[in-house]
């Protein structure tokens, strides 16, 4: 099992640079952070932005990966989000993931738009098939119902590309695509080097992981019906989205990672504690977690 720490984007970097430090020095494999321009869940929370955080965090860490949590087409443009895509890897010296999803509704509201839910999930997989266009070839030109790209020359392209057009999806910066829907998942499977799921939201323990078993096989069907090797797949569960955060108690912790490993994730996300809702806990649970859990899990 591999360990991911998200890191809320609303400390001024002040603060937030020894958090991200540490993440590292914990041993954590993989650290996240928010890419909204709002997020539902802290509305009034001051909010810093997802890419610039990542570099300053890439600046000042040299081992764990780095990846947006997740990065949605509410607030990118494909052509854009190229050039940011490709900084954040060249700082990182190929550390960077890349997380994406279809986004929430908060934030497309907020820049005006009014899509329904089958044409953002439209939009989402017009945006992937782009995205993965431009981090594989030299030269793009599309014309698509959202987005347009005209003659795009891509260089420098990823760290992890050889010269020249790549030769397998590896060799660019891995899609960890978050999905639920069947479309999406079967997207997940054609393009992503990593599933990534919330589960849903529901009341209790229980129903949650009811939910995450579900969306597990459906991933093990989908990847059978591609022809792909289920363990090509990493698989990435946020367990803090289940009713109790996963950091309320070391317990806690130890039994949603036995229940992650049981339905073949590969790896975990939990998130630094906080004072108060969401993901309220206390800093010596996470140490405990670090110094006591992780490495049995390993």
């Amino acid at each position: 099992m591999r360990f991911g720490l998200a890191i809320l984007p609303e400390h001024p970097w002040s603060a937030a640079e020894g958090m991200w430090r540490e993440a590292e020095a914990m041993g954590f494999d993989h650290a996240w952070t928010f890419d909204h321009i709002t997020w539902a869940g802290l509305p009034e929370t001051p909010w810093f932005g997802a890419v610039p955080t990542l570099a300053a965090a890439a600046a000042v860490t040299s081992r764990i990966r780095l990846g947006t949590f997740v990065s949605s087409p509410n607030n990118h443009h494909p052509v854009q989000f190229l050039r940011e895509i490709l900084a954040l890897d060249d700082i990182s010296s190929g550390r960077f993931l890349l997380g994406i999803g279809s986004g929430g509704d908060l934030d497309s509201r907020i820049t005006g738009e009014d899509l329904a839910l089958k044409d953002r999930v439209a939009r989402f997989h017009e945006f992937t098939h782009l995205l993965d266009r431009l981090l594989s070839e030299e030269r793009v030109s599309a014309e698509g119902r959202f987005y347009g790209a005209r003659d795009v020359v891509t260089l420098p392209g990823p760290v992890r590309s050889p010269e020249g057009p790549r030769a397998s999806a590896p060799n660019r910066v891995p899609f960890v695509i978050a999905a639920n829907g069947p479309k999406s998942i079967r997207l997940a499977v054609d393009k992503g080097e990593g599933w990534m799921t919330y589960g849903g939201n529901v009341d209790t323990d229980d129903q949650w992981w009811g939910l995450v078993t579900t969306l597990s096989h459906a991933v093990d069907q989908a990847l059978d019906a591609a022809g792909r090797d289920r363990h090509t797949l990493s698989r990435y569960l946020n367990i803090d989205s289940a009713p109790t955060f996963s950091l309320s108690s070391v317990a806690a912790f130890e039994d949603a990672v036995g229940r992650a490993t049981e339905l073949g994730f590969t790896d975990v996300i939990t998130h630094w504690p906080r004072p108060g809702e969401p993901y309220r806990g206390r800093r010596e649970t996470l140490d405990a977690v670090v110094s006591d859990v992780l490495p049995r899990w390993r």
